[in-house]
């Protein structure tokens, strides 16, 4: 019995980390660590989406563990249709940085390192209302035990912040870590809101049929 609670356990935790690599959960956080020089602020900026993204999750598992809710499939599908409009906003406000308010960089860096992280955490919340977070919630439903369940929800929020944090550092090493790093992070950031809107567009286009 000990030997599959903990493989179940143990399956929680890959299947947080795979969580946190989807692509985009990726893009989101990289136009937000793409604005950021600093590698201990990256690596923090990852770790506040996957404490955001937890927190969510283990709310809702309570609610599906203690109260038997039953998370209608248009609940996610609503969230994450919400998630493609922010991702494209995300791209546009980059581009409009890098190519219409070149000159409001300084001012920004200079405010925005509280901004950053409450974006970061905002957008972990709102994809714990999206996507396959959906699937770790159905995995808890066939959990008899109320705390086995939280706890499975707890090591899949680890797995999810652990792999948040080193897609951050693997995000922020080119950026800071490299000569020309200016122009390299200029590089990332236009290649990152391209995709950040394209990955917008695609989720908007595929869940949308969906919903009406």
């Amino acid at each position: 019995m000990e030997l599959i609670i903990f493989t179940i356990l143990g399956f929680g935790f890959l299947l947080g980390l795979k969580h946190a690599l989807e692509a985009d959960h990726v893009v989101a956080v990289s136009t937000i660590i793409s604005q950021t020089k600093n590698f201990k602020k990256s690596l923090v900026l990852g770790a506040s989406w996957g404490i955001g993204h937890t927190i969510t999750l283990f709310i809702l598992g309570i609610f599906v563990l203690v109260f038997k809710l039953n998370i209608p499939e248009k609940f996610s599908l609503g969230f994450e249709l919400l998630v493609g409009f922010i991702l494209i906003v995300l791209g546009i406000e980059i581009l409009y940085k890098q190519f219409i308010r070149k000159e409001h960089e300084h001012t920004h860096k200079n405010s925005s390192k509280h901004n950053h992280n409450h974006k970061s955490f905002l957008l972990g919340l709102l994809h714990g209302l999206a996507g396959s977070g959906a699937l770790m919630l159905l995995v808890i439903t066939s959990i008899n035990s109320i705390t086995q369940g939280l706890i499975f929800i707890l090591i899949f929020g680890f797995g999810s912040i652990l792999g948040m944090v080193l897609v951050s550092g693997l995000i922020a090493t080119p950026i800071i870590f490299t000569p020309k790093a200016d122009k390299i992070e200029r590089i990332i950031q236009i290649i990152t809101s391209f995709l950040s809107i394209l990955i917008g567009i695609i989720l908007i286009t595929n869940i949308l049929p969906n919903l009406l």
